[in-house]
């Protein structure tokens, strides 16, 4: 019999080295049966933990965070082009258009003194714990493939989100729970869907999982009627010998890896979920922080709520994404801006607030990082010429704030030219916020690489550097 042909069973047995054999036998067992094992960073981390808002559609960032008096004075008129945009941005310029200033006065707040829309109620309790970052650039200025590139690095559908280069880096604490949870707006997904917290080409155990907010967190989670744990159990340990008899007779296997550990998962999870989603564990002053009780803020509270219990259960990365696709319930405000972006920013202002507020109370912000993101910024002028006033999209021009672990709080990174069009300078752009994100976690992301086709891919594949005016 050739090598090539031999099983790994095969191959360990004819070892003359026999207790080096055992040890690489155990290993590899571990590493089928428990990819998602906790893992060393590269170098002392300043976060264990990441929550990442995604705001599904494209905040407004001046009606929100950037107070831009200029726009008042342009207010109906017709900006100046900018010599460094091109595409859609561009041609918006070239065409007839309207400076349309914040729908909402700004206010300061915090011992800084920073800028923030008035609509705005409850989040300048915490403003002095954000780190902002101005005119992050996307590298698309539509939905689709913006929102692949904040979630995945590339605009392409295929490669893996950011919370599977987490798990993949750094594997997870709790064994008995996914390391990679995600909660979207009961009222529907993304853009893109499942594609926003795939794994792509890293083994398919590092994608997200996505729980359900209230009742069975994950369906089909729990076993059929009549079926107690202990059938259970003897059912997968068959099913699982079988499995592993076929992944030794092969070498391409990730795929059914993967499978073997999320059927070892989900049976652990059958105990542990269930909980984690009971938020009749809570105090009734914390439900009425989060908001979680009141119709308007009700859905996005229980998400961060929820996302506050995983993190305290050693869950490595929750996403949390707030709107459904790109209309009526999404950032996404082509129109009635003044009617429709008030109503996005009450549904998150109180739970965002309490969750900050909860982690720092319970000693969490010091192991855990939270982002704000969204896929792009709007326009600083009307779109079209109509009545209802909208902004199109404008992939210069987004806002994203870091909080807690590693985060020096009232830091800003970079800053947008007067009408909040596109950052003064170089700027930052998505791989850069990514980049960021790894080193808090103590991963340098030009060494967190997995070879595919050849290549040793990365989260930032084509570039990033780390935000240093952030980092404390």
């Amino acid at each position: 019999m050739s090598i090539s042909r031999r099983t790994r069973r095969e191959y360990l047995e004819r070892c003359w080295n026999g207790v080096g054999a055992l040890a690489l036998a155990r290993i590899l067992a571990a590493e089928t049966v428990d990819p998602m094992s906790a893992k060393a960073p590269h170098f002392a981390p300043k976060a264990k933990n990441v929550i990442f808002l995604f705001l599904s559609g494209g905040v407004s960032q001046m009606d929100t965070f950037e107070y831009k008096p200029a726009l008042e004075k342009f207010a109906g008129k017709r900006l100046p082009m900018s010599p460094h945009v091109s595409g859609e941005i561009k041609s918006f310029l070239s065409r007839p258009h309207g400076a349309v200033p914040a729908i909402a006065p700004f206010r300061q707040v915090g011992s800084g003194g920073r800028h923030l829309s008035t609509m705005f109620e409850h989040l300048g309790d915490v403003i002095d714990d954000l780190a902002f970052v101005h005119g992050v650039e996307v590298d698309n200025n539509n939905h689709a493939p913006a929102t692949l590139h904040v979630n995945t690095g590339s605009v392409l559908q295929g490669s893996p989100s950011v919370g599977s280069w987490v798990t993949y880096g750094l594997g997870s604490e709790n064994r008995n729970l996914p390391g990679y949870v995600v909660l979207h707006d009961p009222r529907g997904g993304p853009v893109n869907g499942p594609a926003v917290w795939h794994s792509g080409y890293l083994p398919g155990a590092f994608q997200g999982t996505a729980f359900r907010p209230s009742g069975t967190p994950v369906l089909n989670l729990d076993s059929p009627p009549g079926v107690d744990r202990k059938q259970a159990r003897a059912e997968l340990d068959f099913l699982q010998d079988r499995n592993r008899e076929h992944v030794e007779a092969r070498t391409q296997t990730d795929d059914l890896e993967a499978r073997i550990a999320s059927y070892e998962l989900a049976y652990r999870m059958q105990t542990e979920a269930p909980g984690v989603v009971d938020l009749g564990q809570e105090t009734a002053a914390t439900r009425a922080l989060y908001g979680v009780d009141d119709p308007v803020t009700g859905a996005f509270g229980r998400q961060c709520l929820l996302a506050r219990r995983m993190v305290e259960r050693g869950v490595r990365m929750v996403t949390l994404v707030h709107g459904w696709e790109n209309g009526t319930f999404s950032w996404d405000h082509h129109s009635d801006l003044g009617r429709l972006l008030p109503a996005r920013i009450r549904e998150v202002d109180r739970p965002v607030t309490a969750l900050l507020k909860d982690l720092k109370q319970r000693g969490l912000m010091k192991d855990t990082v939270v982002v704000w993101m969204s896929e792009m910024g709007r326009t600083p002028f009307n779109e079209g010429s109509g009545r209802v006033v909208g902004r199109n999209h404008n992939q210069y021009g987004m806002v994203t704030w870091f909080a807690g672990a590693g985060i020096k709080g009232g830091a800003t990174a970079s800053e947008t030219d007067e009408f909040g069009l596109r950052a003064q300078g170089a700027g930052y752009r998505v791989w850069d916020i990514h980049a960021t994100l790894l080193h808090l976690l103590g991963l340098d992301h030009l060494q967190l690489t997995h070879l595919h086709e050849g290549r040793f891919k990365r989260l930032t594949d084509v570039g990033g550097t780390v935000i240093k005016e952030l980092i404390a």
